[in-house]
């Protein structure tokens, strides 16, 4: 053990416990990169952004064309849903003028409400007749079958939040094979339901696939699902339905490994995914050329060379159908585009996506500069630092933009660029409070430990104070105020008023520490930790802890009193300051701790534990002091000492008597303390004797003396004890001891 400390000690000196820190900070990094949090991920998805908006792809083709149920055809042609024989004679129209394939964003999942047959049981003054001749005609959804029939037209359909209808298992579904690792389809996006089209026309399609599109966290759109799970099934997406239809590819197959899906393979084509079976959308720019109202396709006014040859999605661009999709190279792209541009990224062979290797690259990024940046910064002035920050950077955005510009992969050069950056603010973090350090003198480090006084009589003598760390027997005291919450809670609107009342009580009890040769350790909130006999010597450390427990309750008396008067002058409610403190002597070390960045004189130990659970346990024997054996034996002669318990807290081994301190010395040589006193001995005596009834009866004498109401809540609590062990007698060898359940 020794060699270890001096082995790292000589590191320390020799590489710097700065660069430590920096090492340890590159493992964070890469750690948090390997998990790869939403915070990190957005970063991430915020630079392909920029790089998409700084070269879009650039379009040398437009195989595709979008028939648009725009706001001209809604308002020519009337609101939506239109007949399915208008649709019918779209289909038909696109078709006669050369359309490949005919794609609709949009699911026919209900029966046309104007199918003859219902308009011949909805209108209420037709005649028989010809409520007759309307049932014998064939319905709209037959019609747009026929027409469906007659083209290549691949049908929409969406996933859902919740199952609406169980899946017609004798309608068409594409077949989709894995290759590679199996039981890939965890990593797909599932959707518990899935909405179909009418089974007359779903039945008769080329092809049908999802256009759901899931939007990142921020709402935008850069990926689309090519394959995803509905209601139990693996399904294509619409865009990837279209392709599959074009490249007459029987069946999809889906390439996979460990992490999850790879790619999807056409006949000819294999696209490359994420792990989840989304592909990167590399975006151009919104092209209005590629629109062609539906009105002008039903009027046949649209030239031919926008529809022979053409890929043809349907959809909408009307505000009013609510399909407006944010991208990262505009914030109101109709959702149809989105599938158009998926269509053009393929079959231009432009995809982008980020490759098995990127995140290698990118943690070895991060390891080589960070390792550079660790081992020159230190060495280098300010000038060259600064020059060196702005090298690194400009490497790692070339390296990320060099990778997208020639080769469509993205690579974040984010991630190694904040953790180098990290390091080197680390760095000059740590170098800049190694020279405040420096200046800081000894008087000064004195100044934080304790009194005025007590650091002047340390200059006067230096050779009492051991900063490295020494055992010594200490009294050690932890104070805490009760339901100090619910005080906290009253001044929520005004948070300058609860400051200026922790003020108003530590400063008084910090007083009485000080004046009794206490040490100060910390504040925590609204607690207080102290200790006596360190760093100087006092011969009488138990007798001046005590005592200046006392003197904390009787100042926070006083503080009572006042707050009380201001409560009934201002009309406030008035809660008191209740205060719980714990005492316990014992060895501790004692020295100074922490770090070479900042150091505390404080003390460490079992006796520093036990004063702590004290402290915890004054509410529930309800004494507001108790203190430990050791404690209570130094000054038995000086104060009115309480047995309270044998107990065994959590951590010990040994079983530890506690006491509450009642008062000083006019209150141990009183009558009604001497008669609760000798009840309470007798109370313990029968308790741990076995003898319930006999505790029992002795707590109700206990009730009957003066001032007995002090003592209500440990009889109380030793009434609950004595019913249980009534009921479940303790072991066989039972000590008496009572192992608390609370720290």
């Amino acid at each position: 053990m020794k060699r270890l400390k001096i082995l790292r000690r000589w590191f320390a000196r020799k590489f710097g416990f700065a660069r430590l820190m920096c090492l340890a900070l590159l493992v964070v990094f890469a750690g948090a990169r390997l998990w790869d949090p939403p915070p990190i991920q957005e970063l991430r998805l915020r630079t392909f952004d920029m790089f998409q908006l700084i070269d879009p792809r650039h379009k040398t083709s437009r195989p595709v064309t979008i028939v648009d149920i725009d706001d001209k055809s809604l308002a020519k042609l009337g609101q939506w849903p239109w007949p399915r024989t208008r649709i019918a004679d779209l289909i038909q129209n696109l078709t006669s003028n050369g359309a490949v394939t005919i794609g609709f964003d949009m699911v026919f999942s209900e029966a046309d409400r104007l199918n003859p047959d219902l308009v011949a049981s909805q209108m209420r003054y037709l005649d028989d007749a010809t409520r007759a001749k309307l049932r014998e005609l064939p319905t709209n959804d037959q019609v747009l079958s026929e027409a469906i029939k007659r083209s290549r037209v691949v049908l929409g359909e969406t996933g859902q939040r919740a199952i609406s209808s169980e899946i017609d298992k004798s309608l068409p579904f594409t077949g989709i094979a894995t290759v590679g690792e199996e039981g890939a389809e965890r990593f797909l996006f599932e959707f518990p339901g899935l909405l179909r089209n009418v089974p007359v026309i779903e039945k008769v399609a080329a092809g049908r696939g999802l256009f759901s599109i899931k939007t990142e966290r921020d709402g935008l759109i850069r990926r689309v699902p090519l394959i995803m799970r509905a209601q139990g099934m693996v399904m294509p997406s619409l865009s990837l339905e279209i392709l599959r239809v074009v490249t007459n590819t029987p069946t999809l197959l889906v390439r996979t490994d460990k992490s999850g899906v790879r790619a999807v393979r056409l006949k000819g084509v294999e696209i490359p995914t994420d792990k989840n079976g989304q592909l990167w959308v590399h975006y151009a720019r919104q092209d209005s050329s590629i629109y062609v109202s539906a009105a002008d396709v039903l009027d046949n006014t649209v030239p031919p060379s926008k529809i022979a040859g053409k890929l043809v999605l349907v959809g909408t661009s009307a505000v009013g159908l609510n399909d407006i999709k944010t991208t990262p190279v505009s914030s109101t792209m109709p959702g149809v585009e989105i599938h158009a541009q998926v269509l053009e990224s393929v079959l231009g062979g432009a995809v982008i996506s980020q490759p098995n290797y990127a995140l290698g690259v990118e943690l070895l990024a991060a390891l080589v500069i960070g390792l550079l940046v660790i081992t020159f910064t230190p060495n280098l002035g300010p000038v060259r630092l600064v020059l060196a920050g702005a090298m690194f950077a400009a490497i790692l955005v070339g390296v990320s933009w060099f990778f997208y510009a020639q080769y469509r992969y993205l690579i974040d050069f984010t991630y190694p660029l904040l953790s180098t950056t990290a390091i080197y603010l680390t760095l000059i973090f740590a170098s800049f409070v190694h020279e405040q350090r420096q200046r800081v003198q000894i008087r000064g480090m004195f100044a934080q430990y304790m009194s005025p006084v007590l650091v002047e009589q340390l200059a006067q003598s230096p050779e009492k104070l051991v900063l490295g760390g020494e055992e010594r027997e200490m009294t050690i005291m932890f104070s805490d105020v009760r339901g100090f919450t619910t005080i906290s809670e009253s001044y929520k609107q005004d948070p300058q008023g609860l400051i200026t009342l922790m003020n108003r009580f530590l400063t008084p009890l910090t007083d009485v520490i000080i004046d009794q040769k206490g040490y100060i350790d910390k504040y925590m909130g609204d607690a207080i930790m102290a200790f006596w006999n360190a760093p100087l010597d006092d011969a009488e450390h138990e007798v001046n802890a005590c005592e200046a427990a006392i003197q904390m309750l009787e100042r926070i008396d006083a503080v009572n009193k006042d707050r009380e008067q201001e409560a009934a002058d201002g009309g406030h409610v008035y809660i008191p300051l209740n205060v719980g403190i714990g005492l316990n002597t014992g060895i501790g070390v004692v020295g100074n701790m922490g770090s070479d960045l900042k150091k505390n004189y404080s003390v460490l130990g079992d006796s520093v534990n036990l004063a702590s659970r004290l402290e915890g346990q004054s509410k529930e024997y309800g004494f507001p002091i108790i203190v430990g054996s050791r404690t209570a034996l130094a000054a038995k002669d000086k104060f009115a000492i309480l047995e309270l318990d044998f107990i065994m807290v959590k951590g010990k081994t040994e079983p530890e008597v506690i006491y509450a301190i009642a008062g000083r010395e006019d209150v141990m040589h009183s009558g009604p303390f001497q008669r609760l006193r000798n009840v309470t001995i007798e109370m313990l005596g029968c308790y741990r004797n076995r003898d319930w009834q006999g505790a029992l009866d002795a707590i109700e004498r206990g009730r009957r003396s003066e001032d007995a109401d002090t003592l209500e809540k440990l009889f109380k609590l030793y009434e609950a004890r004595i019913k249980e062990f009534q009921v479940n007698p303790p072991a066989e060898g039972w000590n008496g001891a009572y192992a608390l359940l609370t720290k």
